[in-house]
């Protein structure tokens, strides 16, 4: 094994316990921001792009398809296949805690629809569930299995708010383990069965599963209620026949006491366990092997890393994997830091060394190949990479411009999610998307009354059309709240009357004057 720091000196806040990594086609992804995401990655997916010590987060992009996917810190996630031996697959992203601290119940499906080298687009859809839907929750696992060619979802643990009906003023945000239910979902069919299993009498949160063809193997976890780690070793085997799935479970000798730890795999049959906590101000600082061959599973200790001295005197840490046998570990920083809520990191490769000097050249190479395209030396706009770097100065004089997210406004309570006028019913825990432009943010038009306000499109009842013209032609917009007065104030426009020369009067003419008896011809003529 081998331990590489990476010192964050800017933008590290975003790393926080909880987030995920996400690898698709050896890339890695970070999901699960800590607060909103900014204007910079609207999506809140970020390419981790590490080269020479450095870590640079590039924005992602969601398709036009894909729906609104919140930043979720601690969910379960796991990889679907359309079969065990399948090439492409994509994520299945349940629960998780939102920067509201609201849990979700709701599940998506993430997938790379399209990579260049400059621009990472991902697809996100919602699936709606049926049957005995989970609770929203966190903290718990979720895994695939294969059956008689067959394929479900096995979601198990996690922790969730207490009831209301069982709340007190006093404990109205506690939290509490979930049962000790397991969940099957059908994807096929959007419906969800839940199973009690006797060998699960208590919750478990934080804990450990590994899946292989129609098993799932559950280590450690923490326990609310008993205030314990799980030293038990389950086994879970679902057989999928035509008619009910069959679900069992066996309590096998050889678990480990462990929460909160880390699993990467490093070959077809091979995993290797990582970090975690023995007690709530413990570290577990050993590394375990662990072997899935056939229909049993071995659990060895392997020779642990060098830790350093930061690593071992800190009182927590936290990581996820990366794929590919790799863990993202990081430890807080100093509290005399410049920079509040600042982390230190360190990338933990758990292959053994000759592939290790393999992974290392192939890097080497990647990255000369990559700074050789002159697509990826083309330097990137405002607001589009973050940069770790390991020294301050080591920044260039043309990186003076380098974005940074704290001098961006917080949208959660400015920016898109204001209260634009006083019938705003605008929410950002509530909002769905009205028009086909939105995707994840509220449609907005300035307002040119006063000294200038945004105001939401759909408060103003802005059609779709009148808003496309809006954006498209160069004029001013009034809110229903300055329209009347910017009328009331507008000073008509002069009107330049036309000078229009004199009309000459009309001499009038004399009469000619007829003889009677012409006169009394004429008369009865006209009466004739």
């Amino acid at each position: 094994m081998s331990l590489q720091m990476v010192s964050a000196v800017s933008n590290s806040s975003l790393l926080q316990p909880g987030f995920s990594l996400l690898n698709f086609d050896e890339h890695v992804f970070f999901f699960g921001q800590k607060g909103w995401p900014k204007r910079s990655c609207p999506t809140g997916v970020f390419l981790l792009d590490i080269k020479q010590n450095e870590l640079k987060m590039k924005p992602a992009f969601f398709s036009k398809d894909s729906c609104y996917l919140p930043p979720l810190r601690y969910p379960a996630l796991c990889t679907l296949r359309s079969d065990a031996g399948a090439d492409e697959y994509q994520y299945i992203i349940h629960g998780g805690k939102t920067p509201n601290n609201d849990l979700s119940d709701k599940i998506y499906f993430m997938s790379l629809v399209n990579k260049t080298s400059k621009r990472m687009t991902f697809q996100c859809i919602e699936k709606d569930l049926g049957g005995d839907v989970p609770e929203a929750r966190y903290g718990h696992t979720i895994n695939v299995v294969h059956s008689r060619g067959k394929s479900v979802a096995v979601l198990f643990g996690g922790r969730s708010y207490t009831p209301l009906a069982q709340r007190t003023t006093e404990k109205w945000n506690s939290v509490v383990d979930c049962l000790p239910s397991v969940f099957l979902i059908d994807f096929e069919f959007g419906c969800c069965t839940s199973y009690i299993l006797p060998e699960l009498q208590d919750g478990l949160s934080f804990h450990v599963s590994i899946a292989r063809d129609d098993t799932i193997y559950i280590l450690g976890g923490h326990s609310l209620q008993n205030n314990t780690r799980s030293p038990n070793l389950y086994k879970l085997k679902i057989d999928l026949p035509l008619g009910s799935p069959a679900v069992t479970c066996t309590i096998l000798p050889g678990g480990i006491s462990v929460s909160s730890a880390i699993v990467t795999q490093i070959s077809d049959t091979e995993f290797v366990l990582v970090g975690g906590y023995l007690s709530d101000s413990q570290k577990r600082l050993v590394c375990n092997t662990i072997v899935l061959e056939d229909s049993r599973i071995e659990i060895v200790e392997s020779v642990s890393p060098e830790w350093t001295p930061d690593i071992k005197h800190c009182r927590t840490w936290f990581g996820c994997d990366m794929g590919k046998g790799s863990v993202l570990l990081g430890i807080p920083g100093a509290n005399k830091q410049i920079i509040p809520d600042a982390n230190y990191f360190y990338i933990l490769r758990c292959k053994g060394a000759e592939e290790d000097k393999e992974e290392e050249l192939i890097t080497q190479i990647c990255s000369q190949t990559s700074s050789e395209d002159p697509g990826d030396s083309t330097p990137f706009e405002d607001s589009e990479e973050f940069c770790f770097s390991a020294e301050a100065n080591s920044f260039d004089a043309d990186d003076a411009d380098t974005y940074n997210e704290d001098d961006e406004e917080d949208e959660s309570e400015t920016g898109y999610w204001i209260t634009c006028c006083a019938s705003c019913n605008i929410d950002i825990n509530t909002w769905v998307p009205f028009y086909s432009t939105e995707l994840n943010k509220p449609a907005m038009i300035l307002c040119s009354g006063g000294a200038g306000h945004w105001v939401h499109a759909q408060c103003m009842d802005l059609s779709e059309t009148m808003l496309l013209r809006l954006s498209e032609a160069n004029v001013k917009y009034f809110c229903n709240k300055h329209l009347d007065l910017h009328k009331g104030l507008q000073t008509p426009q002069k009107v330049l009357c036309l000078r229009r020369p004199p009309m000459k009067p009309l001499r009038r003419k004399r009469a000619m004057k007829l003889p009677t008896s012409a006169k009394k011809s004429f008369l009865r003529r006209l009466f004739e």
